[in-house]
């Protein structure tokens, strides 16, 4: 069984490792003091969600013309430049008196860069790791997500009750800093994977050559729509519960690390295709309960459940990197994550919007039940269409 501890022994994991971390603790202490000002600005539910989520809006640009750069640039250089760009960004959003229009300009841009680097950071990850180890680095890196995430947002509640939400998001763009000089001081100066030079015309012919596939059509979907449709549950935190809001993201992330933890160490390649929709599934089902309106301990166990089923995620990677050229590895999970941003953001406007007009919780309930649907549907095509349930059963391809 394959050990965590040999990851950090692969050159260049453990920075790569530590970068993604701290961009993550930074997007969660930035984004939930940012959220809390937007909703005292405003008093509305649907910027306060989209100020959390709204970014991810912008990933769906970011997709169509930024993402054929993921394979041909430097990684060090990019990874540092981006992280750098963000913290630039975020301490902007700390202008006292900013007006709410500037707001969402500079979350739009960083949207449109945090595109690119997805597809940078998950294709170095890609190309550092042998793809017999490709889960479980993808696990542990999730895992680091879930921590960063609790502790990213129990720092932000506390740093808005002890400070103010302006001085978390500066606490955030202090992260972002520490994520730059991370990636430029402890990565190797590695080439492009990939020649050619970065335009929007081999973003698109690259985009439209993957998603011309089938297996790999059902393997996105599943990655982006279900988990967006939860995220824009969660993104509905703030107005649901403003003072415990923190407390319900960090049992998210809790959930998540714990989902992580067993698919990535302990759930065995036999039982991988059997589990991942059943798994999704579990993302959705417990949300269905807020319709009957529960206290906020049992608001918490829910939570906390419900992220369990992000594990699937992995091995829906699993079968889409199995599927894709390694080349193209970092486009392709590019492609994944800027997909699956953009969907959260959808969702989370949605969720705003729907919780505009009728409640916080009737529209968790309403996402929710849209979620389980969706894994459904793709489970049953997948079962139709006799998709090899195991990434051993699924051979790499070799052209696209």
């Amino acid at each position: 069984m394959p050990r965590y501890r040999a990851l950090f022994r692969t050159p260049e994991f453990t920075p790569l490792f530590l970068t993604g971390a701290a961009h993550t603790a930074a997007q969660t202490v930035a984004g939930l003091g940012l959220a809390t000002l937007v909703l005292r600005a405003t008093g509305s539910p649907f910027l306060s969600a989209l100020a959390l989520f709204g970014p991810s809006l912008a990933q769906l640009l970011g997709a169509t013309t930024l993402l054929s750069a993921a394979d041909r640039l430097p990684p060090r250089a990019a990874l540092s430049g981006i992280a750098l760009f963000f913290a630039l960004g975020t301490a902007v959003l700390a202008i006292p008196a900013l007006p709410t229009w500037a707001v969402f300009v500079i979350l739009l841009a960083e949207g449109l860069a945090a595109s690119l680097g997805g597809g940078v950071r998950h294709g170095l990850l890609n190309e550092i790791l042998p793809r017999e180890e490709y889960l479980l680095g993808r696990s542990v890196t999730n895992m680091a997500t879930g921590a960063c995430q609790i502790g990213g947002f129990a720092t932000g509640g506390l740093l808005i009750a002890l400070l103010s939400p302006r001085g978390t998001v500066l606490a955030g763009a202090g992260l972002y800093l520490a994520a730059a000089l991370t990636a430029r001081l402890g990565l190797g100066a590695r080439p492009p994977r990939a020649a050619g030079r970065p335009s929007v015309a081999e973003t698109w012919r690259t985009n439209g050559r993957l998603w011309a596939v089938p297996a790999r059509r059902r393997a996105y979907l599943a990655l982006w729509v279900p988990n967006g449709l939860i995220v824009g549950c969660e993104s509905l935190f703030v107005p649901y519960a403003p003072e415990r809001a923190g407390l319900l993201f960090a049992c998210g992330a809790l959930g998540m690390l714990a989902g992580d933890t067993v698919v990535g160490r302990f759930v065995p390649a036999r039982l991988r295709g059997r589990i991942r929709f059943p798994l999704q599934a579990l993302l959705a089902a417990p949300f269905l309960l807020f319709a009957l309106d529960p206290g906020l301990p049992l608001a918490l166990v829910l939570v906390t459940v419900s992220a369990v089923g992000y594990g699937a995620s992995l091995l829906h990677q699993e079968v889409l990197m199995a599927l894709v050229p390694e080349e193209l590895g970092g486009h392709a999970l590019g492609l994944h994550t800027s997909g699956m941003l953009a969907l959260q953001g959808v969702s989370a406007a949605l969720a705003g919007t729907l919780a505009q007009y009728t409640s916080p919780r009737t529209g968790m309930v309403l996402l929710a039940a849209a979620s389980l649907t969706v894994t459904f549907l793709l489970a049953r095509t997948t079962k139709k269409s006799a998709e090899p349930g195991t990434v051993n059963l699924v051979p790499r391809s070799p052209v696209l």
